[in-house]
């Protein structure tokens, strides 16, 4: 059974006496001809940000890329972004 690609990660990068208010976005999904994409999205809360694509023959790869952009951001002081418990 093959690997199962990693969910989506919304990462936010909050600095007051900066002025910084950032989100990231990365999922991976599958491609229709069996690879996978690793969509980013990122820019100032409250905006539409940016968008990029990358596609992999493997999701294996995808994953990979995945993990390394998240361990950069995180090292750079993204947080996951806490979700209000209803």
């Amino acid at each position: 059974m093959p690997k199962s690609e990693p969910g989506p990660l919304h990462l936010r990068r909050i600095d007051d006496a900066r002025n910084m208010r950032r989100f990231y976005v990365l999922s991976v999904q599958p491609t229709l001809f069996g690879g996978a994409s690793l969509i980013r999205n990122w820019g100032r809360i409250g905006t539409n940000g940016q968008a990029m694509m990358q596609t992999f023959n493997e999701s294996a790869h995808a994953s990979e890329a995945f993990a390394r952009l998240e361990r950069r951001k995180r090292r750079r002081g993204y947080t996951e972004r806490v979700r209000n418990a209803p």
